[in-house]
């Protein structure tokens, strides 16, 4: 076999083994939700993660030992590419292959060779038209049906083992749902139907179908979350047809979903109608196919490169002590690189907060952290750099990039979605809007805690406001695990000295934390302070930090809705 086939095929079958592991992972939500068996499935997302990497070096090892000529004559790798594209012309992957081929040559070949001859700049095979061995979604037709027989069907469609707590009371509920979303002057039009994607979407604690109604032009979500009771029946718990609870659902600040999909662009394509103010690579990653995410908003980058003019800045705001922050005005996105030396009294080491933001990852994240998207040699025209933004990264990271003609290289950066910093978000808040963020600032500490994080470092400064008016946590050096901390109440002063001291009367060792001491980290304002303890003061007690830490030790963590209470069919309906 010619070498190029060779290796087209290695990358080709290093692929298929990777998609398989990752719908067998993600079949196995399905099976954690029956058992409710969390654990499980907090293990499942991480694996299915780390499977990507290993299987990339497995594919590079079998490269590298049957066809090692690839490796030193980077000149096959155009033809390798071509043999590639020929064999995913029928391919039902073939955008998440092509991604897999980058990484695996961007391992072997040299940077300089990262273009578009040798590796996938633009998506080579059309997904718009792809067909999978059973349809990507069902249609039910209420109209001729029956609009309580069609929710009968969706509902035991899936074949969960399961059996309903009470279907018949599940699905009058979800009728009365739908028609209170219903204007007095809808009719249905000749197209009227609900279609529903064929595989159940899992995460944490729930299963959710995922579908339209459609009537007429108009599209709308047509969500319904499944939750698993503790006597193993199983209870429809809402039905989310508004655009923002939808959008919250798919948030970057919330774990992957688990979903078997047999051709991803369908689904995508699918929930891009539902969803048309989601980007394609927020989608992707929610569905588990990050790396495709990562492929997606490089090609976006590249292309509004060159369709803008303005350049990456230093980002407005506090400067961190660890991370040095730019931005683009005209994307809304920040740029995050680990500083090379850290300002006191940060301790941690570029390996610890790697792993950090590695944690978060892996980790459910509640919609209270945000997302990243990490990459390894990114290049950048020196001219799109302002010249503050050099001198600061020469000074602060000059370990993290490299000059290279007329190229600045930056050899490992996190990009997220940028937010309002809640303390800017403040200083020009209104009152309603102020009095929101207090609230909500407070309802993220709860919703990590409870999700087994602490933030470490509380400082709103830390914490931005998304453009649902959320606040998210998205500084990521001090956050552990509420299991790793000591929480304490502070010891009363033995003296008149130790009452005037500047530093601790009493001893402190590594994981101690005293959430006494958290009023500076909260709010100097006395007004905002009164505000923040109407709804969370117990936040800056021991006692109740202790409880969540003894709750998550005994297996019962907190649940936490990606959706208002008020949509929840026990409080409107029960």
């Amino acid at each position: 076999m010619d070498t190029w086939a060779g290796v087209a095929q290695a990358i080709l079958d290093g692929f298929n083994r990777h998609y398989t592991f990752f719908r067998q992972f993600s079949r196995e939500g399905k099976q954690c939700f029956e058992h409710a068996d969390w654990v499980r499935a907090a293990r499942v997302n991480r694996e299915r993660i780390q499977g990507y990497e290993q299987r990339v070096q497995e594919t590079v090892d079998t490269i590298q030992r049957e066809f090692p000529e690839a490796g030193r004559n980077a000149e096959l790798w155009p033809r390798i590419k071509i043999v590639f594209i020929g064999k995913l012309m029928n391919h039902l992957q073939a955008e998440c292959a092509e991604t897999f081929y980058n990484s695996v040559a961007c391992r072997v070949l040299h940077r300089d060779y990262y273009k578009g001859d040798y590796i996938f700049w633009r998506p080579a095979i059309s997904t718009q038209y792809l067909r999978g061995s059973q349809p990507a979604y069902r249609s039910y037709y209420p109209e001729s049906d029956g609009l309580r027989r069609s929710f009968l069907e969706i509902l035991t469609s899936f074949g969960l083992s399961t059996p309903f707590e009470n279907l018949r009371r599940d699905v009058r509920y979800l009728e009365n749902a739908l028609l209170e979303r219903r204007s007095s002057n809808w009719k249905p039009k000749p197209n009227f139907q609900i279609q529903v994607l064929d595989c159940l979407f899992y995460r944490n604690k729930a299963a959710y179908v995922v579908g339209r109604l459609i009537n007429g032009d108009i599209r709308q979500p047509f969500i319904i979350p499944l939750l698993r009771n503790d006597d193993g029946t199983v209870t429809v718990d809402a039905l989310l047809m508004r655009q923002k609870d939808v959008a919250v659902l798919f948030s970057f600040s919330r774990a992957y979903f688990l979903v078997d999909m047999e051709v991803p662009s369908a689904y995508v394509s699918f929930l891009l109608s539902i969803m048309p103010r989601k980007s394609v690579v927020d989608l992707y990653a929610m569905l588990g196919l990050q790396k495709q995410a990562k492929t997606i908003f490089y090609r976006e980058l590249q292309h509004h490169l060159q369709h803008s003019r303005d350049t990456f800045q230093v980002a407005p705001g506090v400067r961190g002590m660890v991370m040095l922050v730019f931005t683009m005005p005209s994307m809304p996105f920040v740029f995050k690189l680990i500083k090379d030396r850290f300002d006191p009294p940060k301790t941690a080491s570029r390996k610890e907060v790697k792993e950090k933001y590695l944690l978060v990852k892996n980790h459910d994240r509640v919609g209270r952290l945000a997302d990243t998207l990490e990459y390894s040699n990114v290049a950048i025209p020196l001219s799109r750099i302002d010249p503050a933004l050099l001198e600061q990264l020469q000074t602060d990271a000059a370990g993290s990039i490299e000059i290279d003609d007329d190229m600045l290289v930056i050899k490992h950066i996190y990009i997220e979605r940028r937010m309002a910093p809640l303390d800017n978000y403040l200083a020009h808040a209104s009152k309603s809007e102020r009095k929101h963020a207090i609230r909500d600032y407070g309802n993220s500490i709860r919703d990590l805690a409870g999700a087994n994080i602490f933030p470490g470092d509380m400082l709103k400064k830390n914490f931005g406001v998304t453009r649902h008016e959320r606040v998210v946590f998205y500084d990521y050096d001090e956050i552990c695990y509420i299991t790793e901390c000591n929480f304490r109440k502070v010891p009363p002063p033995r003296d008149y000295d130790d009452m005037i001291s500047d530093t601790p009367w009493y001893s402190v060792k590594e994981n101690d934390v005293f959430p006494e001491t958290f009023g500076p980290f909260f709010f100097a304002d006395p007004e905002d302070m009164e505000l923040f303890k109407r709804d969370h003061a117990e936040l800056m007690t021991a006692q109740w930090w202790k409880k969540v830490k003894e709750d998550i030790l005994s297996g019962n963590q907190a649940d936490v809705f990606p959706y208002p209470k008020s949509r929840r069919f026990k409080y409107r309906y029960g």
